[in-house]
């Protein structure tokens, strides 16, 4: 069983890392095209490209210049510990223990704009960059057709590692849509989240999110294997709902947030 995520906008690379353990990304060939491209663009051009604010953008073209090819802990942070928004506060990673992060490292890939998937303990230069961000580049439109196959390769390399050739889609629409269903080698479930508002079931975003890290954190702490073992899932107060999931859709609901 393989989960996969989106990352996140929210970055921190203040707190520092509870671990020493890291890998290397495995695409960091295409990630240097992408930068080489994006350090030709101005303030104002990223603020355009991405919808960000001049003082965001001027962040960001720095830390495309900065960037460099080498990656070590001094320059660099796994990407489990340095992505800090809903979905991470869900799967607060910082108190994993070492064979939590080897679970980790097995079941679970993150999928980004710029380094296309992620270990989880993959060294992370600081970026922004939206998988669904208009790009324009040698190989197409946007971003996805610059990954183009990329991704899906990557997943059927790590679902080959598993016992049972399952992935969990705990992504965005915007992240996943990187992943092509009919190359991947293994049955997609994806599990949706919704709270009781106003007399009925709803996705709430914020909420939605962070479920999402939780249902990562319980398929890690409990070595779960088996994607049917997820139906047990009840942190924050969510239960299956069978008659509400269809298929590989799988619905989690609660009354009470």
């Amino acid at each position: 069983m393989l989960l996969v995520i989106s990352p996140a906008k929210n970055l921190d690379y203040d707190t520092p890392a509870t671990t020493e353990r890291y890998t290397q990304p495995q695409h960091l060939d295409q990630s240097a095209e992408l930068i080489e491209q994006l350090r030709r663009y101005s303030v104002q051009d990223i603020a355009e490209l991405m919808k960000l604010s001049d003082k965001l953008s001027a962040l960001n073209v720095a830390r495309y210049e900065s960037w460099s090819e080498s990656f070590t802990p001094d320059n660099a942070k796994q990407a489990i510990l340095a992505f800090n928004g809903d979905v991470y506060s869900g799967l607060n990673a910082d108190d994993f223990n070492d064979e939590d992060l080897t679970f980790t490292q097995q079941h679970l890939r993150i999928l980004s704009g710029l380094y296309g998937v992620l270990k989880p303990l993959d060294l992370m230069q600081p970026y922004r960059l939206e998988m669904g961000t208009k790009l324009s580049n040698p190989r197409g439109k946007d971003l996805y057709a610059f990954w183009g196959n990329i991704v899906t390769d990557d997943l059927n390399q790590a679902l080959a590692d598993n016992a049972n050739p399952v992935l969990v889609n705990l992504a965005s629409n915007e992240y996943f849509k990187s992943v092509k269903p009919k190359a991947l080698d293994g049955r997609i479930i994806t599990p949706v989240f919704k709270d009781w508002k106003n007399g009925q079931y709803k996705i709430i975003s914020f909420y939605a999110k962070k479920a999402r890290g939780l249902m990562c954190r319980y398929a890690i702490k409990n070595r779960i294997n088996d994607a049917e073992q997820l139906k047990q899932f009840d942190l924050a107060g969510y239960q299956y709902d069978e008659d509400q999931s269809k298929g590989d859709t799988w619905v989690f609901t609660r009354k009470e947030a």
